[in-house]
């Protein structure tokens, strides 16, 4: 059979649920106009940026690339997600605990990991599992358990699709476009609640996350996020459009060499839902879809980002280099490193360690791009859209990685691993280019 490949069925999911939120939610859709207009204007006005974007790939891709995130309610639904994201070849990478932040989920993110897939289409999903342990109420927890447990959050098309992925390793054309139709179904919004108005009252009151997960008929999509290149125009642009961004920009501040990642988002929507009552319908308001915007800089390397988050607690940047070569000489940040034409035009003749083939203009070394989470601008846009009732403390609670490893089915994969490997892989490429066999130093 001719299978269509996993990072074209990702890439045409990805543009269907984009196609669906904005339909659902049309300030999205001006969203994108915004950044769109933002990205223009910041690659005319710095023709290096966008040299640099188009060397390293990421100018191909930006103005489809796109993260979004769902709630999931129990490990069942989990592992199934794992399986259909496995389809689109995404995999679940790092572990995020945001109990101590007050947030009442554990996370992974589900994304490309192969350096090229990521290329052609970096769409990630911040997947989160409500830890029904910290719910406190007994009878609230026993309720919100029977709840979940009378839903199933995936069309029986989309778990056929999934088990004939599975089965004969790939889907054929007409199989791949049922198998987005079928598992938007999953991702898409629905207005009418699975509790009672009196149940979803408590459900708000243990916490407005645990209501969201439990009340409705799926995870729904609660946010897709497109990526700016500068972020604090974005910030500034969105009052001018009608768009209320909430008061501050989530990660490190700005820099002349960004690291790792930044996010501002509108605040959250009042929506209309209706709640099934004794005498007929109730209806209500919820409160928890909203747009993110994000500008991805550089991976730290775990040295790097000891220094960040030293940074961070102290409020104060300065020790970390805001200079391509020094974090690169220090050992910071991740890169991608590649001969260049000259190199290339003296191949065979070259020797010398990896800092002279740099200095002697015969390799070039380019910063690798985020592609993760940072835990604490998770919690802080989870919690700037939760509203008033949201805890200022956090849950006195064990991460439980081994738990949630459990229903995910497998271990999640290591971001550091990824960004080392890739590393590796291109000193390794870049040095066989060039004929150059010595040992070098990175």
């Amino acid at each position: 059979m001719s299978f269509v490949h996993a990072d074209e069925i990702r890439s045409r999911f990805s543009a269907a649920l984009s196609a669906m939120y904005r339909a659902e939610v049309p300030q999205y859709g001006e969203l994108l106009t915004l950044v769109a207009d933002i990205n223009a204007a910041a690659l005319r006005a710095d023709p290096a940026l966008a040299e640099r974007l188009d060397q390293a790939g990421d100018l191909a891709r930006l103005s489809e690339e796109r993260h979004g995130a769902i709630r999931v309610g129990t490990a069942a639904e989990l592992s199934t997600i794992a399986r259909a994201f496995a389809v689109m070849g995404m995999r679940p990478v790092s572990y995020y605990n945001l109990a101590p932040a007050g947030v009442p989920v554990h996370s992974t993110a589900f994304r490309p990991v192969d350096p090229e897939a990521l290329r052609r289409n970096p769409f990630r999903v911040f997947c989160s599992l409500l830890r029904m342990e910290l719910i406190e109420d007994d009878a609230l927890r026993a309720e919100a358990e029977t709840t979940l447990a009378r839903r199933d959050i995936f069309t029986p098309g989309a778990r056929a699709l999934i088990d004939t992925a599975e089965t004969q390793g790939g889907l054929d054309e007409d199989q791949a476009d049922r198998f987005v139709s079928e598992l938007l179904e999953t991702f898409r919004w629905h207005a009418q609640a699975t509790v009672s108005a009196q149940t979803y009252d408590r459900l708000v009151a243990a916490h407005r996350l645990i209501a969201d997960v439990v009340s409705f008929k799926g995870p729904h999509i609660n946010h897709l996020t497109p990526r700016t290149l500068d972020i604090d125009a974005a910030q500034a642009e969105m009052p001018r459009r009608g768009i209320a961004p909430k008061e501050t920009i989530e990660g490190p501040p700005a820099r002349a060499c960004p690291v790792l990642l930044r996010q501002t988002s509108f605040k959250a929507l009042q929506e209309k839902i209706v709640f099934p009552g004794e005498t007929g319908a109730v209806e209500g308001a919820h409160t928890a879809r909203f747009g993110e915007i994000e500008q991805r800089g550089c991976a730290l390397t775990p040295v790097g980002r000891a220094l960040y988050d030293a940074a961070l607690a102290r409020k104060d940047f300065s020790a970390l280099p805001d200079d391509w070569t020094a974090l690169r000489r220090q050992g910071l940040a991740w890169f991608r490193y590649v001969p260049t034409e000259q190199g290339l035009s003296r191949a065979g003749r070259l020797s010398g360690d990896l800092e002279a083939l740099i200095a002697d203009g015969d390799v070039a070394a380019r910063p690798i791009t985020y592609e993760d989470f940072l835990p604490v601008s998770a919690a802080g846009i989870f919690q700037s859209n939760l509203g008033a009732e949201a805890r200022d403390g956090g849950y006195a609670a064990d991460p439980a990685r081994a738990e949630f490893e459990a229903a995910l089915g497998c271990a999640v994969q290591d971001e550091m691993a990824l960004y080392q490997a890739e590393q590796d892989a291109s000193i390794a490429d870049t040095l066989t280019a060039l004929g150059v066999s010595r040992p070098v130093a990175v």
